[in-house]
């Protein structure tokens, strides 16, 4: 798409459906092409206008291993180091959700989205019931493994039947967020909880260019707190913010480390005071900022 067919598309709202403004292009080294972006000024949703479609290209075994768009994951790698920096993740997520929980003692959780299963794995090797749902490769590579995940039709008829759903680090892939957000509230029981993580675009409005997270080949959606509390009251859910509890100071760790290029632990990061690290980093990004969701 040129950008003169860009600007005369008039591109439309995946949150809130109004009618979004075309404000700049970034360039991709991966797929070596312009993607053009546009914001909502209603929902402050930003988003790629001309997304790629080849999702069996994009996510496959390369993307899995730090060989695709996304250059700084290796989830093959992670679910066999045991000294990946993800465990941060992992361990802050169980945290933070047992945080909101109060518990997590009968819990059913579904890790939506999961990638390869390294939550799953992680949170079944603390005793936790939790179950897997991705498609394609990553289904795949699950079933080669034996990580427990759910088939389309099981996710179907799995209605009202969790209460823990996490989506992490999910939306952003998304074309249609709505949709999946629908599809999440329909599985969780009544109390239940949606905890998900995306990058907060909030401090980079109007220069969405410069942020980093912008890989524009799979990243597709970029949300504000804002953006994100009209999606979840829109597919039935109630947002709240919680806020900085136990369990941010890991989840802000394992990003920055990510960031800087790290894969594994060391003696030297631990050097860093996380507990005050994470907070100054939290001030500036405001990762502890988006809501999570509620089924009424």
């Amino acid at each position: 798409m040129t950008a003169a067919e860009v600007d005369q598309k008039d591109p439309t709202c995946a949150v809130c459906g109004s009618p979004a403004a075309v404000t700049g292009s970034v360039h991709s080294s991966f797929s070596d092409r312009d993607f053009h972006l546009a914001h909502c000024s209603t929902c402050r949703y930003s988003f790629v206008v001309d997304p790629r479609s080849d999702f069996e290209s994009l996510y496959d075994d390369r993307y899995y291993r730090g060989r695709g768009a996304d250059p700084t994951v290796d989830y093959e790698a992670e679910l066999d180091d045991p000294r990946t920096i993800r465990a941060y993740e992992w361990r802050a997520i169980l945290r933070i959700v047992t945080h909101l929980c109060g518990s997590l003692d009968g819990v059913r959780w579904l890790d939506f989205g999961c990638g390869l299963g390294g939550l799953v794995q992680y949170g079944r090797g603390s005793g936790i019931d939790i179950v897997g749902f991705d498609e394609g490769h990553a289904a795949q590579r699950m079933r080669d493994r034996a990580i427990p995940a759910l088939a389309p039709p099981e996710l179907e008829a799995g209605a009202a039947s969790f209460d823990v759903v996490t989506a992490i680090e999910v939306l952003e892939h998304l074309l249609d967020p709505m949709t999946a957000l629908r599809r999440i509230a329909r599985l969780l029981r009544p109390g239940g909880l949606l905890f998900l993580t995306t990058g907060n675009a909030a401090p980079f409005r109007g220069r969405l260019e410069n942020w980093d997270y912008v890989q524009p080949d799979v990243h597709v959606g970029y949300f504000e707190p804002v953006t994100l509390e009209i999606a979840l009251r829109g597919a039935g859910l109630e947002p709240s913010t919680p806020g900085f509890v136990p369990g941010f100071a890991d989840l802000i760790r394992y990003k920055v480390l990510k960031h800087r290029g790290f894969k594994q632990r060391s003696s030297l990061e631990r050097l860093v005071p996380w507990w005050l690290a994470s907070r100054v980093v939290d001030r500036r990004y405001r990762v502890s900022a988006q809501p999570v969701g509620w089924r009424s």
